[in-house]
């Protein structure tokens, strides 16, 4: 433990990075996976499980918990942390991914972001500095600059425009966060799928000496060369003592080849969301419940696994429950694709600390590549 955030690079192979973001509620092991807990909650699971599968750090969402339950309700009832019973560090993203994915419920100028609720029709302004101050009132350990990110395919000049207007939100956004011992504020590198305006971001953003750095506005309609090109452009411009964060991101496939490039933490919905809709995540590849192969099948996903939900439960009973719309289906996936991302995560740290990082992407896409066990 802590009384400062720091970054501490242990060990590197290649472009990969293993190593610790050190914070008073505890220590990241990096490269990590962030389980996404929008509203305070990771969907469908139990945080008690989360823990214990190795998440070091859950994220939240301002723009969803400034609208319920409120950001002054939760700093009335203790922070965050104490509301969901999750004692390890949160991040908080900033509202700005809703600029884009809300386009329609919202107006935007130099001011911020006026939303209008998606739950009932009331009207919020979001600016830079309220941003920052909803994300002190909820207490969390990492918080976000305020950004615009831009859908892509779009216009250079409009690309150009958001990521200009993004660091001067980062500026202030720096102000507006001050001094908050053992927190960080983390700015984020915009610039679209242009290698220059990336470069000129990234070196703006080094410029404010924040203590940690993230690449937004990624796997948001681009292929993933264009991504990991961005990657390339980015990451060396980044300070190497600092922790790099691609926001967003995504498939096992798309953290693999992140973490080859640079990339340090990752979040995405993907794991939870996939698992809701029948689909699991596994050293097989990905595998559809929803299909008839699996209702007679009494073998598990992947009695390897160290996962119940993948080691206990048959196919045909997790096809049963997802057929029928059994909240517990979604539930058991949910809770084996977070196992795996898990483990994805472990096996990179310990593949970077034994120089094997390369092999053992390989070894991992193979085992995709060669597919599911053949039907009974």
């Amino acid at each position: 433990m802590t009384e400062t955030f720091q970054f501490k690079l242990l060990a590197t192979d290649g472009k990969a990075r293993r190593g610790e973001v050190l914070t008073p509620r505890g220590t990241i092991r990096t490269p990590a996976f962030m389980p996404v807990g929008t509203v305070g909650t990771v969907k469908a699971m139990y945080l008690d499980q989360v823990r214990d599968l190795g998440a070091d750090i859950i994220l939240g969402n301002t723009y969803h918990l400034m609208l319920r339950p409120g950001a002054e309700r939760v700093a009335r009832l203790g922070g965050l942390h104490k509301f969901i019973r999750w004692e390890r560090p949160i991040l908080t993203d900033s509202g700005g991914f809703q600029v884009m994915s809300l386009s329609s419920l919202r107006k935007l100028n130099e001011q911020g972001v006026t939303f209008k609720s998606h739950v009932d029709g009331a009207l919020y302004h979001m600016s830079p500095e309220r941003s920052i101050e909803i994300q002190g009132l909820l207490d969390s350990d990492i918080q976000m600059q305020l950004d615009e990110c831009v859908a892509l395919p779009a216009e250079p000049d409009e690309i150009e425009r958001a990521m200009e207007m993004s660091l001067r939100w980062a500026e202030r956004c720096k102000v507006a966060f001050g001094e908050q011992p053992g927190k960080a504020m983390f700015g984020i590198v915009q610039g679209g799928d242009n290698p220059k305006l990336r470069e000129r971001s990234a070196l703006a953003l080094k410029d404010l000496d924040l203590k940690g750095y993230a690449v937004g506005g990624l796997a948001v309609g681009e292929p993933q060369e264009v991504m990991l090109d961005m990657l390339d452009v980015t990451c060396p411009v980044l300070p190497e003592a600092k922790p790099r964060y691609l926001m967003g991101v995504g498939t096992p496939d798309d953290i693999l080849k992140s973490v080859a490039h640079g990339i340090d933490m990752f979040d995405c919905v993907m794991p939870t969301r996939s698992g809701r809709h029948g689909l699991a995540f596994t050293r097989y590849g990905r595998i559809n419940l929803r299909n008839a192969r699996h209702a007679e099948d009494t073998r598990p996903l992947d009695e390897q696994s160290s996962c119940p939900a993948a080691r206990d439960y048959s196919r045909a009973y997790l096809h049963h429950l997802i057929r029928s719309n059994e909240s517990l289906g979604g539930m058991l996936l949910s809770w084996n694709n977070l196992a795996y991302y898990q483990e994805l995560m472990t096996g990179s740290r310990q593949a970077i600390e034994e120089g094997r990082y390369a092999d053992f992407m390989a070894e991992t896409q193979e085992g995709w590549r060669r597919g599911d066990l053949p039907p009974v």
